[in-house]
């Protein structure tokens, strides 16, 4: 359907907030977004030259984004974007762009570069490891509404397809789901702790063709994999609204292996009554870092989303 285009508030272009820069890539600039539901329209909130960041998560606050950059989480304030707040941590190794809010209260979960999963207070300080497998890479993208279980991606030492798996959020044993062949991610729970959706290559007649499910959370099995839709594009991370009746993906061109950065890709709303018809599209350049986990508004009215256009072009727009 055709939708307005979005509005677009200018910012100055923001400038590194600490540490060494990260440039975003050769003449590109990092735009952080909001996309509101009612005007079906994009706003962005801050831009910056010399720093990359990644993968939005909306603050239970309302008021706050949380992003990676440069191996570590930074909150970003809406009312003052341009000035991004490092969230420290001892003795935490880098960071990569999964993590997620923990809903019983003021703490998130974290995918770390040495492959495990780490719990922490979003005021920075101590933090404790989840994960104890070794030679096993664990990439967190879901966290039961109770705050009990982790949904993440488990990919062994020999680099094989990832698949679903899941974890007490205090740590012990891991259940290894199978939800049939190909890879599987993005794995996160529905609002109402149902269902878990996820991106699987399990249908796929060529390597890469993810396409969007989900499966009962109490009884998981190959057999009860539903699919969403069937398309042609390759269809990445269903995130849904805390109210349950939209959602958000990540929509690559055919023939896309995995989920790389630097591509002209759109991001889809739907309502989940239907995911194949669209509500809004919103191309822009970006892929890898625009949203990989779960950014929604706690009041489901907004969205956040990055994305990485060369310095100077156009902002997106949804179509």
């Amino acid at each position: 359907m055709t939708t307005p285009s979005p509005r677009e508030t200018a910012h100055p272009v923001g400038r590194d907030p600490s540490g060494p820069p990260r440039d975003p890539g050769a003449g590109r600039t990092c735009r952080i977004h909001v996309f509101d539901v009612a005007s079906l329209s994009a706003t962005v909130i801050a831009e910056f030259d010399r720093m990359s960041f990644e993968a939005p998560n909306w603050g239970a606050d309302g008021g706050t984004l949380y992003l990676n950059g440069d191996g570590a989480l930074w909150a970003f304030s809406l009312d003052s974007p341009l000035a991004p707040r490092r969230v420290a941590y001892e003795g935490l190794p880098a960071l990569n762009n999964d993590h997620v809010l923990d809903p019983r209260g003021e703490a998130v979960f974290m995918s770390a570069t040495d492959g495990h999963i780490y719990h922490g207070p979003l005021a920075g300080g101590g933090h404790r490891r989840v994960t104890d497998e070794q030679g096993v890479q664990h990439f967190l993208h879901g966290v039961s509404p109770d705050g009990k279980r982790l949904g993440f991606v488990r990919i062994d030492g020999a680099g094989g397809p990832g698949r679903l798996a899941l974890i007490d959020s205090d740590g012990g044993p891991v259940t290894v789901v199978d939800t049939g062949g190909g890879h599987v991610d993005g794995p996160e729970w529905s609002p109402d702790g149902e269902w878990i959706y996820f991106n699987t290559e399990r249908w796929a007649a060529i390597p890469g063709h993810a396409q969007l499910a989900r499966v009962p959370s109490e009884d998981p099995s190959p057999e009860k994999v539903e699919r969403l839709l069937s398309t042609d594009t390759v269809d990445w991370f269903p995130h849904l609204a805390p109210d349950g009746r939209l959602a958000v993906c990540l929509r690559y061109p055919a023939g896309t292996v995995g989920h790389p950065a630097d591509l002209d890709v759109e991001l889809v709303l739907v309502g989940t009554s239907d995911w194949s018809a669209p509500l809004a599209r919103v191309p822009l350049f970006g892929g890898q870092g625009t949203i990989n986990v779960n950014s929604w508004s706690p009041d489901s009215r907004r969205f956040a989303f990055v994305s990485y256009p060369v310095a100077g072009g156009a902002p997106a727009r949804s179509a």
